[in-house]
């Protein structure tokens, strides 16, 4: 007789097991000499030491599975329990483009060149500048990058930020404390966030400060290791805060500039960060840039029309600028 354990890292143990522990009691059935025994995030099996293994390479499957795309059905607990636990899973060779799956088994994957070309130099450079207009999925893929790496343990902690300048809104008229301001300039990076992980796993990564979402200002004297980092909206910066915040990069650290220089809320004579960062840092090793266009666009067909418009409007003035 022999004991193994496997501890349920990062997973809910009610949604695991299913209600009333359906799913457990489930996989029970498949291996009815076994004892299994679960107490919290924690799961013991004891029996004949070569069931225990059998079940073991069968049980790693099923959390490999529920890691990957957040849900687990009963045929699939069918499927691994009957079959070879060393036969591919087809599944994830059909999936090979997918970078993660998010809630309720939903496929994220790159969909257009300019966001395939972001997850390639993910894995080629650590700081990463992804420039274009509003819909062409810029934050969402860095965010789904930075979620992967979070589900294979290759980094500990998300950081997202984004600087918190007015676009016709001034913050000091805006109702209740610090962070009920602040909240509504981070809420596109919580919505994001919601497609990819469950909203009570969220929860506790957020209290835990696995993830971390905080505007720009909150980045001075830190130093960022470990870590996937995102300031999205960073034409909205200032040329010493983006200096400030891309001098807080540590060591295992992608790092991921989002921003579209079309839409520039700082006043007037304040240069933007981002334009002054693309100027000065072009050419160095271990940077890329990718710009998004009009093609990138996913959003509604509309945006894509009124993002040509808007185009069209600024080139014929900059020429009418020029006569």
């Amino acid at each position: 007789m022999i004991e193994n354990a496997f501890y349920l890292d990062g997973i809910e143990p009610a949604d695991f097991y299913g209600i009333r522990n359906s799913k457990l009691d489930l996989i029970k059935k498949y291996c009815p000499n076994l004892s299994l025994v679960a107490r919290g995030n924690l799961l013991k099996v004891k029996g004949d030491e070569i069931q225990v293994t059998l079940f073991s390479q069968k049980f790693q499957l099923i959390l490999e599975h529920y890691y990957r795309f957040n849900t687990l059905s009963d045929e699939t607990i069918h499927q691994i329990m009957m079959n070879d636990p060393e036969s591919p899973d087809q599944s994830l060779l059909n999936n090979s483009d997918v970078l993660l799956f998010g809630n309720a088994g939903k496929p994220v994957r790159a969909r257009t060149l300019n966001q395939k070309r972001l997850v390639e130099s993910c894995s080629e450079v650590d700081l990463m500048f992804a420039i274009g207009p509003a819909g062409t999925g810029k934050t969402y893929t860095a965010i789904a990058l930075a979620v992967k790496l979070l589900k294979n343990r290759e980094i500990k902690k998300i950081i997202l930020s984004r600087p918190a300048v007015e676009a016709g809104e001034n913050l000091g008229f805006l109702p209740g404390d610090l962070k009920e301001k602040i909240d509504p300039y981070l809420q596109p990076l919580y919505d994001a966030l919601l497609d990819m992980i469950p909203a009570k796993k969220l929860e506790e990564y957020l209290k835990d400060g696995i993830i971390q979402i905080a505007p720009l200002a909150f980045m001075r004297g830190r130093t960022l290791s470990n870590a996937f980092v995102i300031l999205d909206e960073a034409q909205n910066t200032s040329v010493p805060q983006l200096k400030m915040f891309l001098t807080r990069m540590g060591l295992n650290t992608k790092y991921v500039i989002t921003g579209d220089v079309t839409q520039i809320d700082l006043p007037r004579k304040q240069q933007s960060g981002l334009i002054f960062a693309l100027k000065i840092l072009k050419g160095i090793d271990g940077i890329a840039t990718i710009y998004f266009d009009h093609t990138d666009i996913i959003r509604h067909k509309l945006v894509k029309d009124i993002v040509i418009a808007y185009d069209r409007y600024e080139e014929k003035r900059d020429e009418h600028k020029k006569i």
